[in-house]
């Protein structure tokens, strides 16, 4: 009987022995599966979600792409309007480049008209008396002069065409187109200036006395000009060329005494600092 009892007892443990085992790899087994079904359903949802994306993407893309063809199509018309505006500004321009000549122009020519009107101050005739009875014997015509200016000649073209023989060395017809520059114009803006290149030009050919004289010219016909100073100057240099150092001073003492702040007193201290 005891024999029984421990073969029963022993069988048993076997097959708790078997059992276990077999049971705790079910349990195994059923967690793997749960897992893969968790898997597979983050799977799913994670597919979804990234389809979404996709749409959501191509949603985007598709609409930038239809606002950059909006802004190159707007950049392309603001380009031809500032083309056109740009072109319609160059019109302008010359435009009015070209009126601004025509009024030059005119001016010029209005300029010319009214230097060449003589002034109505003189009388035209004056009476001869007779010293024994004094009364008038005949009536003596006087002459009414007036500036000889050329028709259609502007005093800016007359002044350009005597510098321009000036700055070739045409020595003669520079000199004798600022004299009739002065004589036709001697109210002009630059009469001042012809008659200081008269100076100039002289000095340039090597005649020092007629240089002298036009430059005092200068000074005593012009006062108000802004060529006296450099006039009074260029009267000294002359001076010191015709070898009369004293009055080559007194000339450089007025440019610094009269006009310190102007270039040339500067230049006429070096002078009289070499004398």
């Amino acid at each position: 009987m005891k024999r029984l009892l421990s073969t029963l007892v022993l069988g048993w443990a076997c097959v708790l022995l078997v059992v276990t085992p077999v049971r705790a790899a079910d349990r195994e087994h059923q967690q793997i599966m749960a897992d893969i079904r968790m898997l597979q359903e983050q799977t799913v949802r994670l597919n979804l979600m990234l389809g979404t994306l996709d749409e959501t993407l191509q949603t985007l893309l598709t609409k930038l792409d239809e606002q950059g063809q909006d802004t190159r199509r707007g950049f392309a018309d603001q380009k031809l309007l500032v083309g056109n505006v740009a072109g319609g500004v160059r019109v302008v321009r010359e435009k009015v480049d070209e009126t601004n000549v025509r009024v030059s122009s005119l001016a010029q020519e209005v300029e010319a008209l009214r230097l060449a009107i003589p002034p109505m101050t003189a009388p035209l005739t004056q009476l001869a008396v007779d010293p024994e009875t004094g009364l008038p014997t005949q009536e003596t015509p006087v002459p009414a002069f007036a500036a000889q200016v050329l028709p259609g000649v502007s005093p800016q073209r007359m002044y350009d065409t005597a510098w321009a023989d000036y700055t070739t060395g045409q020595w003669t017809l520079a000199i004798k187109g600022f004299e009739v520059y002065i004589s036709s114009f001697p109210r002009a803006e630059l009469a001042d200036d012809a008659q200081f290149y008269i100076g100039q030009t002289h000095y340039a050919d090597g005649r020092f006395r007629d240089a002298v004289q036009a430059f005092e010219e200068v000074v005593l016909n012009y006062p108000d000009g802004d060529r006296v100073a450099e006039a009074l100057y260029k009267r000294g240099l002359a001076f010191g060329r015709l070898g009369e150092p004293e009055l080559a001073r007194q000339a450089f003492e007025m440019v610094v005494q009269n006009y310190p702040d102007d270039n040339m007193a500067n230049l006429a201290q070096q002078a009289l600092d070499r004398l």
